[in-house]
């Protein structure tokens, strides 16, 4: 749908069979204004009551939509006070008072027009670049089945630290998922560097290790770049979890996890954690004496097991109750291992778990190889 669609499905609502309806409210409370204020006695005259009429247009209907019911609501109240003696008209001053309020409400309807296409503006620059940090991953891309669901925090924002993807390459597949500490625009641009270092490492670099090294350098000066340009960024980490997926080795899956919760594998005989690695996040190597990324594991998966990773926005959900949500017992309980079903089903259980008020960005990524080559 394009901005200039989705304007016109803002701006006129609600719909039916696919038209505008929205100037039926209007009409009708004109219709009935006029049916009134001709049905009872000179007490009890509403004709001044027409200048709701534009006014409840322009919370609805569109710019011309509210220029006609401004016009109308003037030709009405003029033929219906005219139709009573002299002495019971309502006469200038609610005209005055009818045809200034059709007037304004042209003026409100248009601000009200320009503040809808900056927020359609808005969303699109929000749709892009999440569509650039998360981008779309083709069914089966790179020999493995995928799924994942992004949960934004703010629901304005639409986009936030947390990151995904899956680079093929020449030495086998690799898949990271991860999180950016920290919200806004700083976590955004974190998490757009180290994808683009990843997808670049991951195709070219034989050992799974010198692509957790890149992360680590990218990350470092990512972040010098943001000091420098005088940001409050020197503090800035991602957990992460780097998985390689050897050509060679159909049951094997390599592992570095950098201070990330350890992916579960959900398989049709339970859910088991894979081990956590006791990396450190990305960003955080100085922190350590060992020299070099952390250490990388090798396992082994059974037929059929899923790879589950999540962001926090899931292990510490809460509800209204304080009560973590939990996470293995929810996996145990899906109803297939199957990445998209499995996806679907953590993200329901979470957001009936939170009653849809989630306090973090959530993530909720599945992966497995395809059963065929």
């Amino acid at each position: 749908m394009t901005d200039h669609q989705a304007l016109r499905r803002l701006k006129e609502l609600p719909w039916a069979r696919g038209r505008s309806i929205a100037w039926a409210a209007p009409l009708l409370l004109l219709a009935g204004i006029t049916a009134v204020d001709l049905n009872t006695t000179e007490r009890f005259r509403i004709v001044s009551w027409i200048v709701l009429v534009p006014g409840i247009a322009a919370a609805i209907c569109g710019v011309w939509t509210t220029a006609v019911f401004a016009v109308l609501s003037v030709l009405d109240y003029v033929a219906v006070d005219r139709a009573w003696p002299h002495q019971y008209q309502a006469g200038l001053p609610d005209f005055i008072l009818v045809a200034f309020a059709g007037l304004l409400a042209i003026l409100a309807c248009v601000v009200r027009r320009q503040g809808e296409r900056r927020m359609l503006h808005m969303r699109d620059i929000a749709e892009t670049t999440l569509r650039t940090v998360l981008r779309p991953l083709p069914q089966g891309w790179a020999g493995l089945e995928h799924a994942a669901v992004y949960l934004a925090a703010d629901s304005q924002a639409r986009v936030g630290g947390d990151f995904y993807d899956i680079q093929p390459g020449l030495y086998g597949t690799r898949v990271l998922v991860g999180d950016v500490q920290g919200k806004g625009l700083g976590a955004v641009e974190t998490a757009a560097a180290l994808l683009g270092t990843f997808r670049e490492a991951g195709y070219h670099e034989r050992d799974l290790a010198t692509v957790a090294d890149r992360l680590e350098t990218r990350m470092v000066r990512h972040r010098g770049h943001t000091v420098a340009l005088g940001r409050d960024d020197g503090d800035r980490f991602a957990t992460a979890v780097l998985l390689g997926f050897p050509p060679d080795s159909p049951d094997v899956v390599e592992l570095i996890n950098f201070g990330h919760e350890p992916p579960l594998a959900v398989g049709p005989t339970g859910v088991r954690p894979l081990p956590p690695g006791h990396g450190l996040p990305l960003g955080m190597a100085d922190l350590t004496t060992t020299a070099g990324p952390p250490p990388t594991l090798t396992v082994t998966l059974a037929p059929g097991e899923t790879l589950l990773i999540t962001t926090d926005g899931v292990t510490e959900a809460r509800n209204a109750d304080d009560t973590f949500f939990d996470l293995p017992r929810t996996a145990t309980l899906a109803p297939t291992p199957a990445p998209p079903l499995l996806v679907t089903h953590i993200r329901d259980a979470v957001l009936h778990h939170t009653h849809d008020h989630l306090s973090d960005d959530t993530t909720i990524f599945a992966v497995r190889r395809t059963t065929t080559p």
